[in-house]
């Protein structure tokens, strides 16, 4: 979900949250990220992705979606700037030391598009930007143009996905995530939750020059095995951080804690059903 499940967005103001980056990295890759492989799966069965896609993830995160594109027997192309954590964890899972060299042959990992350019030998055939928009202020920014660079390296007619959260009423975890904006400074603005917008993906790809060919909704409930790993998680996004700035670690876990209540189960386990949204549009 890019590299996070909302795109971070730092603090206009104030103190950086004191995080360790690499723990968050690890709860993202461990926690997290798997919470949004249904929505992978549907696109990647839906695009045909198999043996001659040359996939570029833009946001790869740690990697995941990836490691899936790569195990249909795609080659694949991941991107990510914002977090050299997690990229260090996608290279752990996708180039691990001693593997089949093989098999390695077709996988990428870089910091920048400029790195992708220079790496390409081939148009991709699908791009990617899986990293959901539709949840907060301003949570779109930049993307257009990062997609604007990015196409023309695919061929003509390759798919570009985008991805964004459904209607808040689908979404239970809409309801946790308003505990950011609460606690956050509110003048803020941008960064403050918001309730999806029906055409936040179509705003975005008509901005970056696309054109749009079809949809689909998927279920991606977020299941997490206690309260304490469902705070680890969420966490992980770095959606809370401005929150923490605002106020102080403990504060934002003990409100993160009570929102989860109602959603934890009698056996311990909390799950939060939600909707996401994809959008495919086409290079011109």
């Amino acid at each position: 979900m890019t590299p996070t499940l909302v795109r971070q967005r730092l603090p206009r103001a104030g103190r950086a949250p004191r995080v360790d980056p690499c723990a968050r990295a690890r709860d993202w890759s461990e926690i997290q990220e798997r919470m949004l492989v249904p929505l992978y799966e549907a696109v990647y069965e839906r695009l045909e992705v198999g043996p001659g896609s040359r996939l570029l993830g833009l946001g790869c995160g740690s990697g995941l979606a990836l490691l899936m594109a790569a195990s249909r027997g795609a080659a694949v192309t991941g991107v990510e700037a914002t977090a050299p954590e997690r990229l260090a964890l996608a290279r752990q899972r996708l180039l691990p030391a001693g593997g089949d060299a093989r098999a390695r042959s077709g996988t990428r990992l870089v910091g920048t598009l400029g790195d992708a350019r220079e790496a390409r030998s081939q148009a991709f055939t699908v791009v990617t930007a899986f990293e959901p928009i539709g949840c907060l202020d301003g949570d779109a920014e930049g993307l257009a143009g990062l997609l604007a660079s990015a196409t023309p390296l695919a061929g003509r007619g390759a798919p570009v996905v985008l991805a964004g959260w459904g209607p808040p009423e689908r979404c239970a975890t809409s309801s946790v995530l308003r505990v950011a904006t609460k606690l956050a400074d509110p003048l803020r603005g941008a960064g403050s939750w918001r309730p999806a917008l029906r055409d936040d993906l179509e705003e975005v790809a008509e901005r970056a020059g696309l054109r749009m060919d079809g949809s689909g909704r998927v279920a991606c409930p977020f299941g997490y095995a206690d309260v304490d790993s469902a705070v680890r998680g969420l966490l992980s996004t770095g959606l809370f951080d401005a929150a923490i700035t605002a106020t102080d670690q403990v504060q934002v876990d003990k409100e993160l804690t009570e929102a989860l209540h109602p959603h934890q189960r009698r056996d311990g386990t909390v799950w939060m059903p939600n909707v996401f949204r994809y959008l495919i549009a086409r290079v011109p």
